[in-house]
Formats: structure tokens, sequence, C-alpha cells
């Protein structure tokens, strides 16, 4: 398909689609050449658009409409002819005086992210908080409640937190969960779940069940969204014509409102990529259906092997890919050396 277009073809097709995430309107073969000035006829430019239709890059809305991109014309376009894009110099110094004047303050940077990001991409935002590569044992209490019921209090490095009840099979007394909780304390102290499954199994039969627990906790800590999510521009997305009916909209901001599917979304996008690498899914790419009329441009940021979050923008396919696709880029780059400079400070 890629090998087919001609140089004029390639301009067309860049030119309609820059044409309708402008205008959200079908665009004509006239309008085209009036607009953009071009040297050949609007007969010329109809004939390549009819092509363009045939190869799936474009298609037509009714009969006597112009054109408009499909999912393919879009993925074309960012991966073959928008080329390298960057954002304005001025931009960059006013984004990284923002964040200098946030301080140190991780919990500031996530929402000063989100809200960078929307603004620029006039788009949904979501930014995940940096969060260990490697989930590292701490400390664990276990605290007995009323009956069978026990508070895990599970304790990472870096100051995750996680509590969890627990129903055991028999009442444990207090005495008897303050020294399982020593116990483990004891052996798993900067241990990765690895490391606590190498250890030789306890006799102790609540000992291998609390066991068992951490480790399961601690593998779920790993994952790419841990933490909190940071929203922002919802208000962008439902502006957009494309989310008129309340019900595409509502499919589209499911990613942003249920973890599962948010989770799967970035742990099979993101979770391979080196940080500051820009994934871009146009209309779910056949996998989630949510998206079917979104454009989705993931990073990851952070320092690798140390910590790491996932930030990115979703909107209509019909997006500014440019400018949303720089902004991802760079606000990964700031975000990745500010995490990177406060791991290793001193």
């Amino acid at each position: 398909m890629e090998t087919n277009l001609s140089e004029r073809q390639k301009l067309i097709l860049a030119l309609v689609i820059r044409d309708y995430i402008e205008t959200a309107q079908p665009v004509g073969s006239v309008s085209l050449v009036k607009r953009y000035k071009l040297d050949f006829s609007s007969a010329t430019v109809r004939n390549d658009m009819v092509a363009l239709t045939e190869m799936g890059f474009l298609r037509q809305p009714h009969t006597s409409a112009g054109r408009v991109p499909t999912e393919e014309g879009y993925r074309y376009f960012v991966r073959q002819l928008m080329g390298h894009t960057d954002l304005p110099a001025p931009t960059k110094r006013t984004i990284i005086h923002q964040f200098y004047q946030a301080g140190a303050d991780v919990d500031r940077w996530m929402h000063l992210a989100a809200s960078v990001l929307a603004h620029q991409a006039q788009a949904a935002s979501l930014v995940t908080a940096p969060h260990p590569e490697r989930a590292i044992f701490k400390h664990l209490e276990l605290i007995g409640t009323h009956g069978r019921q026990v508070l895990m209090v599970l304790v990472l490095s870096g100051g995750d937190v996680s509590q969890q009840m627990l129903n055991l099979a028999e009442p444990v007394s207090q005495e008897q969960l303050s020294a399982v909780a020593q116990k483990i304390n004891q052996n798993c102290a900067g241990l990765t779940e690895a490391g606590i499954e190498r250890l030789k199994q306890p006799t102790d039969a609540l000992e291998q069940d609390i066991l068992k627990l951490v480790v399961n906790e601690m593998r779920r800590s790993t994952r790419v969204v841990a933490g909190e999510l940071y929203r922002d521009g919802l208000t962008h997305v439902l502006a957009e014509p494309e989310f008129g009916e309340m019900e595409l909209a509502r499919r589209a901001l499911r990613l942003l409102e249920e973890r599962p599917l948010l989770e799967d979304l970035l742990t099979r996008t993101v979770l391979a990529s080196e940080p500051g690498g820009v994934q871009v899914l146009i209309g779910g790419e056949g996998t989630w259906e949510e998206l079917r009329e979104c454009s989705v441009v993931l990073a990851r940021y952070g320092a690798p092997g140390l910590a790491t979050g996932t930030l990115g923008v979703l909107g209509p396919m019909r997006m500014p890919y440019g400018r949303t696709i720089s902004t991802v880029r760079f606000m990964a780059g700031l975000l990745s050396d500010l995490v990177e400079d406060m791991l290793t400070e001193g």
C-alpha cells in the first residue's frame, strides 16, 4: 500500500488530513486547490482523491460530499508523512518555568503535567504517578480486628503502602500474628517478590499463606498503573463534534474511568517501550472497541530501573498529531529528568 502512493498523492492525503483536522468538514478537491494554491487542477486532485479512497486512505461520507480520512489514512500520515515535530522554543521555556515554580513536589508535578498536556493538545490527559519498577519488601504488619479477620499492612521501599483485609480459616491471637509478621520482616527485608519466592518454604501454614499474599501484592504493585492517576481536559473531548452522541463519549471516556481497561491498554502498549518513546494508537488498533472513534498518544517517563510512570492524551482521531506527539514527547523527557534528579540527588 505504501509503495503505490505517488508523491502527489502523498501531498494530497496530507493536505486533506490537515484540512479535516482544522475544520471537521469533508474536504473537496476545489477547496483544496484554492486553499493551498496547488499548481495542478481540481480534476487532477479529484482523481487522486478517488484513488486514495479506493486504497482505503480516504472515504466519502455522502455521494456529493468531499472526502474525510480513514483510520488507515491517519496511520499512514502519522507513520510515513508527518515527520518529526517539535514544540516551539517559547512554549518549552514556559512549561519548564512552570515546573521550576512547582518545586520538588511530585504531586504538583503530576497535576501540572496533566494540565499542560490537556491544554497543549486540547484533549483529555492522563498521567500516572512514578512508581518503582521493582517492588522491594520493607515491612509487614498483621493486625487482628475481630473474629477471623486480619488487616495486612504491607510497606514497600519507596513508600508504597497497601492494606488488605484477610479472612483466616480460624481465629489467631495477636501474639501469633505479630510473631509471624516479625519472622517475615526478618527474612524478607530488601527482597523482591522473586527473592521471596526463592526462600525456603516455611513449615507454618499461616506464614505460608501470608507470604503468598505478600508476593501477589508486590507483583500487583509493579504494574504500569500503580498509585494515583491524574486526569484533566475531559471537557476538551466532550466539546468535539465527534462526541456529540453521548454514547460515543461515554465509551471513549471509559478508558479514563475504568482501571482494568487502562491497565490493559498501558501494559500492552507502553510497558515494553523505553522512557520517552511515543506510542500512537488510532481507532483502537482493532483491539479496544471503546477507542474505535479515538486516538491515544502515550509515553513512558522516569528513570529506568528506579521508577517510571506513564503519560498521554486521548482525543478524537481528528486530532492535531504533530502538536500532540511533540507535547507528549517533551513532557515525557521533562518528567524523566525531574524524577531522575529527585531519585539520584545526593
